[in-house]
């Protein structure tokens, strides 16, 4: 994990007192709201229904338990004993007094934390591969990539205010994870021909109301040239893009309209210019971060048989089912921690589970977590022998719930509960479809498949990359909630197909229902995902299904 040095402390630090300041200015009505707006947003603060919140950066999604604890100590100092994991690796507050914002951004930085470019228009938090640096695929870790881009754009000086977010996703696997094709841009660790490891780049992917998928822009680009090449990219993404229509202002847009070609053409220019410039990083400075995430020596772990602790329990066996996921090093395993239980909330925590994690990471992990895009909590290096120890401390905790990659495990954004934007409720229809597999007890017969949930057009549930996707609407003052089938956020990446008409909320979980018991009753055998049989027998069967259910109300 990055350690900050003294420079980045300092201008954290700075950045904290700056905001202190523009805050103070605020409430003595020096500043108005139109004036304060982008200030608050480069420092990660929102204006929802009820209240300001505000959203951490968790670059990369890395934690120690020394961060997770102080996350912990936020919620309950300066808001409600909770924090809500997004899709972006992040953490956010949602009930922050004004007045309190400051001193939540010098608690943070006591940890080496921050909120800075969590929104605007400028570079977000960069993310990566929730497994980076334990998977049994990974080329390389990712990390070190993540970190130097995050370095590169905190703060830069032509990028602070660009056409619309920006978003960067970085993965060292074959096996996409961090669905690298729906960002601005997505870069692949690969290999060439002579076994140099550099990056495949995809450009132009993105979800909201007019979702794309990444195409790709170059093959391979040698890790030392990878900085400028990014630089080129978002150089003339902000030279070229559009400032007149937000809803057009995403670089999938401006390359809809320069074409790929010509965009690869423009970037190439700049790129070519930058080659031979001294602030290059050096290989001294790749290798300097390539330290820093060094892995844990793997060699103190004993030799375990996890079979044998899974014939004295069920409910272990289960949980090891879904939540436990090969290693790199075969006497370790990755674990899941679900933050799914069904009638939870997708992505909350207590402090009490923040904590509970906290220590699980220092005991018995390496000291390391990380959050994944899936809005899970992970530990990416568990020891086998330690795995007991973890699943019964995890059950006290209420977080051994065994749902990983399956029915009940929705990604779900805030919808209208908390988001002025929303269109329509989110989080009880997760509820809702979540607590009704459990009760129906199927979820294990239906397998693997992800629902992921938006309460409006932007898209922060990923609803066009479910399996089974929702979108909530407003139809004349009442919620209507549209389905997407087949969507793949992966490496084989696939935007889902809409059904048909929409369903009202007392009428979709009954929509959602029938389009499993399609899937449940015409599968080949049980080793056929619902994913895989879609695309076996495509969109048809579903709408026959769904829209010609006697006395169904859509619209």
């Amino acid at each position: 994990m990055y350690s900050y040095n003294d420079f980045d402390k300092n201008f954290v630090r700075q950045r904290v007192n700056e905001f202190r300041g523009q805050v103070q200015r605020r409430i003595d009505g020096v500043l108005t709201e139109e004036e304060f707006l982008p200030l608050r947003l480069q420092n990660g603060l929102y204006m929802q229904i009820h209240s300001y919140m505000l959203r951490v950066a968790i670059p990369y999604g890395t934690l120690n338990s020394k961060k997770m604890r102080q996350l912990a100590l936020i919620s309950e100092k300066y808001d409600k004993g909770y924090g809500h994991f997004t899709t972006r690796q992040n953490i956010q507050y949602n009930w922050i007094k004004l007045s309190e914002v400051a001193d939540v951004l010098a608690d943070l930085a006591e940890v080496d934390m921050h909120a800075i470019q969590t929104s605007g228009n400028c570079i977000r938090n960069v993310t990566s591969d929730h497994f980076a640096g334990a998977a049994v695929d990974e080329i390389e870790d990712p990390r070190p990539v993540a970190e130097l881009l995050r370095q590169w754009s905190t703060g830069h000086p032509e990028y602070a205010f660009l056409p619309r977010k920006f978003k960067i996703a970085v993965t060292g696997s074959p096996h996409d994870r961090a669905a690298i094709a729906f960002h601005d841009i997505g870069l692949c660790a690969v290999r060439n021909d002579d076994g140099e490891i550099g990056y495949k780049i995809y450009i132009g992917g993105g979800l909201g109301r007019m979702p794309r998928i990444g195409r790709v822009l170059s093959e391979f680009i040698p890790k030392t040239q990878l900085l400028n090449y990014v630089d080129s990219i978002i150089h003339v993404y902000n030279r070229f893009g559009r400032r007149d229509n937000k809803h057009r202002a995403r670089i999938k847009i401006l390359i809809d309209e320069l074409g790929l070609n010509e965009a690869r053409r423009q970037i190439y220019e700049h790129y070519n210019s930058l080659k031979n410039e001294s602030r290059l990083p050096s290989t001294d400075i790749i290798k300097f971060l390539m330290d820093e995430f060094s892995p844990p020596d793997f060699s103190t772990a004993k030799e375990h048989d996890l079979e044998k602790d899974f014939i004295r329990s069920l409910s272990l066996k289960n949980w090891a089912e879904t939540n436990l996921t090969s290693h790199r090093d075969p006497n370790h395993v990755i674990v899941s921690v679900s933050l799914k239980k069904p009638g939870a909330t997708p992505g909350d925590a207590t402090a009490k589970q923040m904590r509970v994690l906290a220590d699980l990471a220092q005991q018995y992990a390496y000291d390391e977590l990380c959050v994944s895009h899936e809005q899970n909590i992970i530990l990416p290096h568990v020891p086998k022998e330690h795995v007991v120890k973890i699943y019964n401390k995890l059950d006290e905790a209420d977080l051994a719930t065994s749902n990983i990659g399956m029915v009940s495990d929705i990604i779900s954004c805030p919808g209208m509960d908390y988001c002025k934007l929303a269109t329509a409720r989110s989080i009880p229809i997760a509820k809702q479809i979540a607590t009704r597999f459990c009760e129906l007890k199927t979820e294990r017969d239906i397998g693997p498949l992800k629902i992921k949930i938006s309460g409006c057009i932007n898209a922060c549930g990923h609803h066009h990359v479910g399996h089974i996707g929702i979108l909530g609407l407003d139809r004349r003052g009442v919620e209507n909630y549209q389905i997407t089938l087949g969507g793949d956020g992966t490496e084989d990446a696939h935007i889902g197909k809409r059904t048909g008409p929409g369903f009202s909320a007392d009428k979709l979980m009954e929509a959602i229902e029938t389009i499993i018991n399609v899937y449940l009753n015409d599968r080949k055998d049980r080793n056929e995902t619902f994913l895989n049989f879609y695309r076996r027998v495509g969109l048809s069967p579903f709408k026959l299904a769904i829209y010609g259910l006697p006395g169904t109300a859509y619209f």
